[in-house]
């Protein structure tokens, strides 16, 4: 059975401190935080799945969603978090795929001998 391969794709991280920073700035206006945070939620998770996409995104667009709405956890800096599982995950399948390669020709090398 195969396994379904998962493109992987990296987004900007200046998109995601930005994202981050839109989040943070509910803490400018006292008294009215928390209620922007009602309509920011569902915005920072829909465009949290758009940039992340997969299980990552899916998962994360849920726990985006919750950290926007719950009281004072704002301050997660979620996009950025994000941003780096994503990038150890893309790193980690480069280095798989290039030993991998190296296995390859050094068995060709061995089989020319």
């Amino acid at each position: 059975m195969k396994k379904k391969e998962e493109k992987l794709f990296l987004p900007n991280i200046t998109i995601c401190i930005i994202m981050d920073l839109i989040g943070m700035a509910s803490f400018i206006f006292p008294g009215m935080g928390e209620f922007t945070d009602l309509i920011w939620a569902p915005i920072s998770g829909f465009i949290f799945f758009k940039l992340f996409g997969g299980r990552l995104g899916m998962i994360g667009s849920v726990l985006n969603f919750l950290e926007e709405i719950i009281p004072f956890t704002d301050i997660i800096p979620s996009f950025t978090i994000a941003w780096f599982i994503r990038k150890k995950s893309i790193d980690t399948m480069v280095q798989k795929n290039e030993r991998a390669v190296q296995k390859m020709q050094g068995d060709k090398s061995v089989a020319a001998i």
